[in-house]
């Protein structure tokens, strides 16, 4: 083989992106640097991806406690509120709180157990069946909780979150009660206005609400859809998707318009490089952290935007497959040879179904490389926020 590299994912260094910014500019420039700098010679269906953190700074979609709290009390009138299945995170959740808390009277807190819709545990699964608690019928009051559980804290941040989100509401000027289950109609013994914070169960969520007799029903991606005295906003997603910025503002998921940006970027990058790569932004991995127990995606997509090259899913034969059975006599360069020839014959027609294509991965093409580029950039202080990808789409075959 004359190719020893297969895929290759490079997390690309940039400046702080500040509002106003012209990404386009800024991600390609970027290619260009590692062109420059580090020897980068771009191919046909490379990828170049960011993170949707610089694409919502540069787009300024930010948005006030202040602002959540008038949208919600516009939406309310500022009545108790069953606010219900938040996820469990200081960043993804506690701001969005305090706005919706300004907005309300009451606060009746019903959260998800033994965990949160991601996998954040107020408690471990295992003291449920010590203490003969059925989570999937079981109402409890803080009280009842208390009793039964005490006040463990998060394994990863040190925070109890009954405790944490209590004072947050108090703080922010309303009454607050918690309660505790799994069956979202609990909520209306307390109130007929509901606020359901779950993300991608939602549509569900809504559904049973107002089939049981809810009055007023808002998802989180139904706060925050239109500016609010001049705030940010997103027609779409709302709330969901959202990132504290201070302790008093939250950064929205990127508006739509960001779909504009990834096709300028492919543009401009063929341009210059005369190569047709894909472009797209990402935001959380959709991957499960397998100690953690904590699946990584609290975005409601992986990707908001990408060029239409990165539609579909990957249609791929099992090489190991191949090589226990179709081919299970050969090895070296026999088997080698066969194994390519075979690769060479697909056809494009889907092998959904087909034997030799198990184990493969039948997910999205966008949530497979969001992962990859997540997983690549990071969070915290690699400065990163632009991964390049090479040979995502190539196989055995390519020299």
């Amino acid at each position: 083989m004359s190719r020893v590299y297969g895929t290759v994912s490079m997390g690309l260094r940039a400046p702080i992106i500040r509002q106003g910014d012209n990404l386009a500019e800024i991600v390609t420039g970027s290619v260009v640097e590692a062109m420059n700098v580090e020897g980068l010679i771009p191919r046909d269906r490379d990828v170049v991806c960011m993170t949707e953190a610089i694409v919502a700074r540069a787009q300024g979609n930010y948005a006030s406690v202040d602002n959540i709290a008038t949208d919600v009390r516009n939406k309310f009138g500022g009545e108790t509120v069953g606010v219900i299945f938040p996820i469990l995170s200081r960043n993804r959740f506690a701001i969005c709180l305090r706005g919706i808390a300004k907005g309300c009277k009451k606060v009746v807190l019903m959260l998800s157990y033994p965990s949160d819709e991601v996998g954040n545990h107020l408690v471990d699964i295992d003291l449920l069946d010590e203490k003969s608690i059925n989570p999937y019928t079981d109402v409890l009051t803080e009280n009842e909780w208390r009793n039964l559980f005490g006040y463990p804290k998060h394994t990863f941040t040190g925070v109890d979150y009954v405790e944490y989100y209590s004072n947050l509401v108090r703080e922010s000027g309303a009454e607050v009660e918690v309660i505790f289950a799994n069956d979202c109609r609990a909520i209306l013994h307390y109130t007929k206005n509901v606020l359901n914070c779950d993300i991608h169960s939602r549509a569900r969520t809504k559904r049973l609400l107002k089939a049981a007799g809810a009055e007023r029903v808002y998802g989180l991606d139904e706060i925050m859809t239109e500016s609010v005295d001049g705030s940010g906003y997103n027609a779409r997603y709302g709330l969901l998707g959202s990132n504290k910025a201070t302790e008093d503002t939250v950064k929205l998921f990127p508006r739509e318009e960001c779909q504009k940006m990834v096709e300028d970027i492919q543009a401009k990058l063929l341009e210059i490089t005369g190569k047709h790569i894909e472009v797209m932004v990402y935001g959380d991995g959709a991957f499960k952290d397998p100690v953690g127990k904590i699946w990584e995606l609290a975005d409601p997509v992986v990707s908001p935007a990408y060029t239409p090259g990165l539609e579909g899913t990957p249609n791929e034969l099992k090489l190991k497959y191949l090589a226990d059975n179709d081919f299970s006599a050969l090895s070296g360069k026999e088997l080698q040879e066969a194994i390519k020839s075979k690769i060479q014959q697909k056809d494009g027609s889907s092998l959904v179904g087909n034997m030799v294509s198990q184990g493969t991965t039948p997910r999205r093409l966008t949530d497979l490389i969001g992962s990859l580029c997540d997983l690549t950039s990071g969070s915290g202080d690699k400065g990163t926020p632009i991964v390049y990808i090479q040979g995502y789409f190539d196989n055995y075959t390519n020299e």
